[in-house]
């Protein structure tokens, strides 16, 4: 990855309220307040916002979109609410970084991860940015020059971890292209069940450029949504596409224009999730799971056989295992 890569519950829902996760509790202005009591496993400090705040953009948040607290956190979970109960947003917010993965954003990411697959309540989730015109750029290679040598491995080794994390959720995702995705997060929005993008959006598996391939999951998930010659090319080139182009590989499933707001992705998603509520919540998880498990090739002993068989010029002898 590169730069320019059991039940539970979360705790009570209550009509009016967002829950926000972060690592840490920031001050709250005269309009917030801190409830007197919350309940429920908590991940990390969260924050409850009452009433009403603009939403990223300026402009203010329609009817069930939940508030928002603007703080500095790194990742931003939001709770929707009225008709679009049941719909978690991820917000990445690392601008200055350019929303790259760094240790405290992978650490949120799988704690916020970790909660959402045994939380019930939860019937899809979207992944965005907080940030405008930027999706992921990717590992943070400026945190990363600072590590000793033996601390990158396990660094990238947790960054496709919480990438596998996000694919193995057990309820659709849509990852919201509002910008730039490249390497790691390019990878980030494949691991996702759809991804959305603005035209104006630009993507990549830009590794080979940095003499390192892609880390992710994106040499194997970029070949099952495009194919694996296009692919090859893709990532041999390091080549950028926009939004229309990747529409036309099938890289992503929608595009649209951009709007003054820099979102248009993000409500495209927001309307896909829509569609999803009023479905059978076992249904779809039973849906993700079967089409997930079809793609994969079965790993029964007769399969191996097989291939041993064919490479030894004997016919194969099946056990039935």
């Amino acid at each position: 990855m590169a730069a320019a890569a059991a039940p539970g519950a979360l705790g009570a829902w209550q009509a009016g309220r967002v829950r926000l996760v972060a690592a840490s509790c920031a001050p709250l202005g005269p309009r917030w307040r801190l409830p007197g009591s919350l309940t429920g496993p908590r991940l990390g400090s969260a924050i409850w916002a009452r009433g009403r705040a603009p939403a990223a953009g300026g402009l203010p948040l329609r009817r069930g979109y939940g508030s928002e607290v603007k703080t500095d956190d790194e990742l931003r979970v939001r709770y929707l609410e009225e008709e679009n109960r049941g719909i978690v947003v991820l917000g990445i917010n690392r601008a200055h970084a350019k929303n790259s993965f760094s240790k405290n954003l992978v650490k949120m990411l799988s704690k916020a991860v970790d909660a959402l697959k045994s939380d019930k309540k939860v019937r899809t989730v979207i992944v965005r940015s907080e940030v405008p015109g930027i999706f992921c750029a990717g590992a943070d290679l400026k945190e990363r020059v600072k590590m000793n040598p033996s601390e990158v491995g396990p660094f990238v080794s947790k960054i496709r971890a919480v990438i596998n994390e996000i694919a193995n959720l057990p309820v659709p995702t849509i990852a919201a292209l509002d910008g730039l995705a490249l390497g790691g997060g390019l990878e980030l929005a494949l691991a996702c069940d759809i991804r959305v993008a603005a035209s104006s959006a630009k993507m990549g598996l830009v590794e080979t450029k940095l003499a390192i391939i892609p880390g992710g999951g994106g040499t194997q998930r970029l070949p099952r949504a495009i194919g694996m010659s296009l692919a090859k090319e893709l990532i041999f080139s390091a080549r950028v596409l926009d939004g229309q182009e990747a529409k036309a590989v099938g890289l992503v499933s929608h595009v649209l224009e951009q709007n003054q707001e820099g979102d248009a992705a993000y409500r495209k998603a927001l309307d896909l999730a829509r569609e999803f509520l009023p479905q059978g919540p076992v249904a779809m998880r039973v849906a993700k799971l079967a089409i997930n498990q079809g793609m994969e090739t079965i790993p029964t002993k007769d399969r191996l056989e097989g291939l041993l068989a064919f490479k030894e010029k004997r016919s194969p002898r099946y056990k039935g295992e």
